[in-house]
């Protein structure tokens, strides 16, 4: 079988990887437990639902405009003049079918073949995948301190003549720190002065803890929306909880914008107007559902770094937002995507392994579900990991004993 050799350079998402071996594990009967999906456990929002029926009910469900329904795409507008204080018009809005295709579709737009991209690790696993599926290149600048905090002066270091975009995600998926609004101003401003895309992933911008609040890189330039090289790609997916409704977009110079349009018409047409009536109620709707998730999540991190802080020989950042945290569990073993692996077969514990992000010797765990799931699987892992913890514990119905080391 002719199978191209890019295609086999792209590697397989860990995530959806460890989801399929829990959904078979929990298909035989076994009592799995996830802290490995980004997928909280709420209801989408009645506006989002209702919207999304009323469409459905119509009967008419035919194509859209490339770009998204007008409508959607006013609701964008407001979205972004009320949450990034820039006014935009709609010829710098494109909707697609979630965040990861625009984010695709914008760097199919930017690069030509070896061009290089900056990835800040810790990095979401997709980043490098993408980059590389446009012969681009992927250049990973890693904190040299340590932290999960990049640093600017690691950003100069890896910036040569071939750089032709940055990608900043904060909060951050997998660490779940927040960069420093004064990194932020630094950032925008070298990419401005030198011409240098910068990409940023909001995804999870106003899901942020401790009384923090979103940091907007538009803040910190002087250009137009069509001059800046700031570009800001948002969605419904992790604000609202809709994961499965798959509607992103991006704010960006109306000639980008109109590139990307022709990518998206020649490769998915347009996205389902179902949906796009589902993320336009949403983002009109009341906006109580987003705080409500948001101050779940602040408990549910607060919860998870009381047992991780009981669990000895674990260091954890505390996450300022987001729906994970990426402890390092290098006390116990240094490779691991089989440390994640054991975990399942052992305590029936899903987490990811923190080599796919950048992080090697670390899990990515999500608090995006029930205290009762975060006590249990942490008392888990504990007992899997830690030769202190008692040697057995119930898991389901079956008690289970420790018999390694």
């Amino acid at each position: 079988m002719g199978i191209s050799q890019l295609a086999r350079s792209i590697a397989e998402s860990p995530t959806l990887a460890m989801n399929e071996q829990a959904r078979l594990l929990r298909e035989r009967g076994e009592a799995v437990i996830h802290l490995g999906a980004g997928e909280p456990k709420n209801k989408a929002p009645m506006n989002a639902i209702l919207s999304s029926a009323a469409k459905l009910n119509t009967g008419d469900i035919k194509y859209t405009p490339t770009e998204g329904i007008p409508s959607l795409r006013k609701a964008i507008i407001r979205y972004t003049e009320e949450n990034y204080d820039r006014v935009v018009a709609p010829e710098n809005v494109l909707v697609s079918a979630g965040a990861k295709q625009v984010l695709f579709q914008l760097l199919f737009t930017l690069l030509n073949p070896q061009e290089e991209v900056i990835v800040l690790a810790p990095y979401w696993v997709s980043y490098p995948e993408m980059i590389k599926m446009v012969y681009a290149v992927p250049v990973i600048v890693t904190p040299e301190d340590g932290s999960f905090h990049p640093r600017m002066e690691d950003i100069e270091k890896a910036v040569t003549g071939y750089t032709k975009a940055i990608i900043v995600n904060s909060p951050n998926n997998p660490s779940g720190v927040m960069y420093s609004e004064e990194f932020i101003a630094r950032i925008v401003e070298f990419c401005e002065r030198k011409g240098i895309y910068l990409i940023t992933d909001d995804i999870y911008h106003k899901l942020v803890f401790d009384g923090k609040t979103p940091i907007s890189a538009y803040k910190f330039t002087d250009k137009d929306t069509e001059t800046t090289h700031v570009i800001s790609i948002n969605g419904i997916s992790k604000l609202y909880g809709m994961t499965g409704f798959r509607i992103g977009w991006v704010v960006a110079p109306r000639k980008i914008v109109e590139v990307m349009t022709n990518v998206q018409a020649q490769t998915s047409s347009c996205t389902s107007v179902i949906l796009q009536a589902a993320a336009e109620g949403a983002l009109t709707g009341l906006q109580s559902v987003v705080e409500t998730l948001r101050m779940t999540l602040e408990n549910n991190r607060n919860v998870m770094m009381q047992e991780l802080q009981a669990f000895s020989g674990i260091k954890v950042t505390k996450p300022d937002g987001t729906y994970y945290c990426l402890p390092d569990f290098r006390a116990y073993s240094k490779e691991s995507v089989k440390l994640s692996s054991f975990l399942l077969q052992k305590a029936l514990v899903v987490t990811v392994p923190g080599k796919e992000f950048g992080m090697e010797g670390h899990l990515r765990l999500s608090y995006a579900t029930t205290v009762k799931d975060i006590k249990q699987g942490i008392e888990r892992i504990k007992w899997a990991l830690d030769p202190n913890a008692p040697n057995e514990i119930y898991i389901g119905e079956r008690k289970m004993i420790r018999d390694w080391q």
